[in-house]
């Protein structure tokens, strides 16, 4: 049978506020919250089965306000998240635990996620054990020293991407990864990919192409730009 192919939706931020009394996945920009746009876009790939969002607790009630309001059917789960991305992801990791299926974790405050790269990760996912989205530097990265301040090497940026979301994997490989990496007392993870990179060295993390347009809302000039890229100004 057919893995089930499971996007879900990372909103369980709470901090760092762009501005008002809402996390920045909540804010409206064209008429629409920033993660409803994010939930369309896995709505409308066939390429995926079923849709769970994980949120903080203070906000359970507004997300499921938000689902009544829209008609989306692959919505299955509203789970909560905690202190730390990674405890997002282990909520739904434990929420799948038993069946068989990949997830596909996307941050909600990338809400141009192109139906193009949703559908390469979900083919990728049909060779490739774990997905990573990503576009090339544009920029020269440098390595400093301890002071932050000088320059101690000048890394080949034809080798460096910029990673974006979604990043996708079969269960038993984030899960596996996970479990390594919560016996690890000195754990600390920023993204999934990076789990699995620690604490399963040999596995391959296979990289779909991004899009500059895929952008992740961080900072209050983000909005301005999201707003052109939903009105079809460009990027």
């Amino acid at each position: 049978m057919k893995r089930k192919n499971v996007a879900v939706v990372l909103a369980g931020g709470s901090g760092r506020r762009i501005g008002g009394d809402l996390p920045k996945q909540f804010l409206q920009v064209g008429g629409r919250r920033i993660i409803e746009y994010s939930i369309d876009a896995f709505e409308k790939n066939a390429g995926v089965d079923e849709i769970a969002v994980v949120v903080n607790k203070d906000f359970v009630s507004l997300m499921e306000e938000i689902a009544a309001a829209n008609s989306w059917s692959k919505l299955k789960h509203i789970l909560n998240g905690g202190n730390e991305r990674s405890d997002s992801s282990m909520s739904a990791i434990r929420a799948y635990e038993g069946i068989d299926c990949n997830l596909i974790f996307h941050d909600a405050v990338r809400p141009m996620v192109s139906q193009r790269i949703i559908s390469d990760v979900v083919s990728a996912l049909d060779t490739y054990n774990s997905v990573a989205v990503a576009v090339p530097a544009t920029d020269t990265i440098v390595r400093v020293d301890e002071s932050g301040r000088m320059i101690s090497e000048i890394l080949q940026r034809q080798l460096l991407r910029c990673q974006q979301t979604p990043q996708a994997f079969r269960y038993e490989t984030i899960a596996q990864a996970y479990k390594f990496a919560l016996a690890d007392p000195n754990f600390v993870a920023t993204d999934d990919c990076g789990v699995v990179s620690r604490y399963l060295p040999n596995e391959k993390i296979f990289i779909v192409d991004g899009e500059d347009s895929n952008i992740k809302v961080t900072y209050p000039k983000d909005l301005s730009l999201l707003e052109n890229l939903i009105s079809g100004k460009g990027y």
